[in-house]
């Protein structure tokens, strides 16, 4: 997105709203129902009902949000679809934390940058760990 987007760029586009109803088993996530409607408020039939799912998954960092589009015409055949999808965003999630940890472990380090380090970059400090006054 562009820094220098219009007011009008930036606002809700009254042609693409919905309305939301949610649903869950109260153990395994939620279902969020996305129903198309008009600028005025009532059910717009040309465009089709969504669903999302969402779901946690806790990891030694914490819980990790999951958000994941099910198929399905129906509540139920949405919440049919989620097992499998919310096992797939599992997955997904996994590599891209691993990819994350592979990222970060081949970053150069380069003296000065960062904290934690003896010394401090230049002028930091004395040889021995001393302070210079």
């Amino acid at each position: 997105m562009s820094d220098t987007n219009t007011p009008e760029e930036n606002g809700m586009n009254p042609n693409e709203l919905y309305r939301e109803e949610n649903y869950t088993d109260q153990k395994m996530g939620s279902i969020r129902k996305l129903i198309p409607v008009t600028a005025e408020g009532s059910d717009d039939e040309s465009r089709p009902v969504q669903f999302v799912g969402s779901a946690q998954v806790m990891t030694p960092m914490g819980a990790v949000p999951l958000t994941f589009a099910l198929d399905g015409d129906t509540i139920g055949e949405a919440a049919a679809d989620f097992a499998g999808k919310a096992q797939l965003a599992v997955e997904q999630t996994a590599k891209e934390i691993e990819q994350m940890r592979r990222d970060q472990a081949s970053q150069i380090v380069v003296p000065g940058q960062g904290g934690g380090g003896m010394g401090g970059g230049m002028g930091g400090g004395a040889p021995g760990g001393g302070i210079i006054v």
